[in-house]
């Protein structure tokens, strides 16, 4: 898979992946070497300039980009929560769910606690952008909308840098729920994510350079052990 954004200048080069159903694959390396990019063709932000993505053995370019988004969540770093109620924002995953579905996804995610706790508990209308919410109870409603679509796959950027360690606990505790018995493709920036992927990827400058089960890529002694030994947090 070659992936150019302007025609000059290629992003990724001969990237080749394979998912298993139910399989965690973990993207590493630093700022700009590709992981977005690729998470981004896979939903079909971007697509190929030259190669093919299938889904299900189906080259994706023929999967209505509606269709194909909505077998997949998506968690990422910045939460886009439109003005509307608590409910109605975890309802966005999937329209014709019921009120108990949205509480009981708000529930696998975490959300539910601090929720109940609101003036107007799912009722409480946040404000889009200038929301009084914290950017922790930001990331847990988006967990419970795409908990509440209850995709087959995910895609989630885990980073979790803005948030205090406390909540970063059960923003943690709610994507693994999530990611429970799902195919998902992780942007990895913790090494509890990192180690228990079945399938690593180690990205610099839009190549593949190592992949691997984190035994495996220890051992090799190459940038991935130089990543995981060099610091705590893989940015």
């Amino acid at each position: 898979m070659d992936f150019s954004y302007d025609g000059r200048k290629l992003v990724l080069h001969d990237i080749s992946l394979y998912a298993k159903p139910g399989q965690k694959i973990a993207f590493v390396g630093a700022t700009g070497a590709g992981k977005t990019t690729i998470t981004n063709l896979i939903n079909r932000f971007y697509d190929l300039a030259d190669g093919k993505i299938r889904y299900d053995g189906i080259n994706i370019t023929k999967i209505r980009k509606a269709d194909l988004r909505r077998s997949m969540g998506i968690v990422l770093q910045d939460v886009n929560l439109f003005t509307g109620t608590v409910m109605d924002n975890i309802r966005y995953g999937k329209l014709d769910a019921t009120d108990e579905e949205c509480i009981r996804a708000a529930k696998l995610s975490g959300a539910h606690s601090f929720i109940t706790r609101l003036p107007d508990g799912y009722q409480t209308l946040i404000q889009g952008d200038n929301n009084n919410l914290s950017q922790g109870q930001c990331q847990l409603i988006s967990i419970a909308r795409a908990a509440v679509a209850d995709p087959p796959v995910m895609i989630m950027d885990e980073a979790t840098s803005s948030i205090d360690t406390r909540t970063e606990a059960i923003v943690q505790k709610g994507m693994d729920a999530l990611m429970k018995g799902r195919t998902v493709f992780v942007i990895a920036h913790r090494l509890s994510t990192v180690r228990n992927a079945e399938a690593i990827m180690v990205l610099e400058q839009g190549r593949i350079i190592e992949r691997g089960d984190h035994d495996q890529l220890i051992a090799v002694k190459g940038q991935y052990y130089q990543l995981y030994t060099g610091a705590f947090e893989l940015e």
